[in-house]
């Protein structure tokens, strides 16, 4: 049910994203990843992306400069998802670990839009199924919505049912970020790649670092 509810806000998104400008320059002024890119990404260096702090899976606050550290798939979802968010970050994992094989080393990273219920500890429970690397962050609500509106991701948590206030859904948008340290971000990839086919984009903006 959580797709038809979100369905309208995640095409809003889209469109944003898609209308913005984002190019990456190099010493040329021409785009240096290109050849990787299967749609045209526009906009500004600072269209998407940004400074935040939030807590990881062992209750340390941390920054996103200190948490960047190597090129990062970043996911914006909660562990109570009873449907998307468990394919997403599976497939973003699968991705990963595909990469390792290819001697290629990118950090899954999972950011709690339900901050209320996500805890630190329930955070570390969830990665930890997915990918021994995976990194899980949550944080006050604050930062949260801070974290995504940098990355212009949209999330809204549904009423719950009168009695049964521990049990909602959260409305979200579903892309993944590739985002690089010193670059930021480079790219936004939608949910119906497959893992080969996410792992094969992913590794093309690599092999032009």
């Amino acid at each position: 049910m959580m797709k038809y509810y979100a369905f309208g806000a995640v095409v809003a998104v889209v469109a944003v994203i898609v209308g913005m400008v984002f190019v990456t320059m190099d010493r040329n002024g021409g785009d240096k990843y290109a050849e990787c890119r299967v749609g045209q990404v526009a906009g500004g260096s600072d269209a998407i992306g940004g400074p935040f702090t939030l807590v990881d899976e062992t209750g340390e606050t941390v920054t996103s400069e200190e948490l960047i550290d190597e090129p990062s798939l970043i996911y914006f979802g909660y562990t109570f998802c009873p449907d998307v968010c468990p394919l997403d970050t599976s497939r973003n994992a699968e991705a990963v670990e595909i990469l390792e094989d290819r001697g290629m080393s990118v950090k899954p990273v999972f950011i709690s839009v339900d901050p209320d219920r996500d805890t630190p500890e329930i955070l570390q429970d969830f990665t930890d199924r997915l990918h021994p690397r995976m990194v899980g962050l949550t944080g006050s609500m604050e930062q949260v919505r801070a974290a995504s509106q940098a990355y212009r991701t949209y999330f809204k948590k549904q009423e719950p049912e009168p009695g049964d206030e521990d049990y909602y859904l959260v409305d979200h948008s579903t892309f993944s970020y590739l985002v690089f340290p010193e670059e930021g971000f480079i790219e936004f990839f939608r949910r119906d790649l497959t893992p080969a086919e996410l792992a094969d984009q992913v590794g093309c903006f690599l092999d032009n670092r």
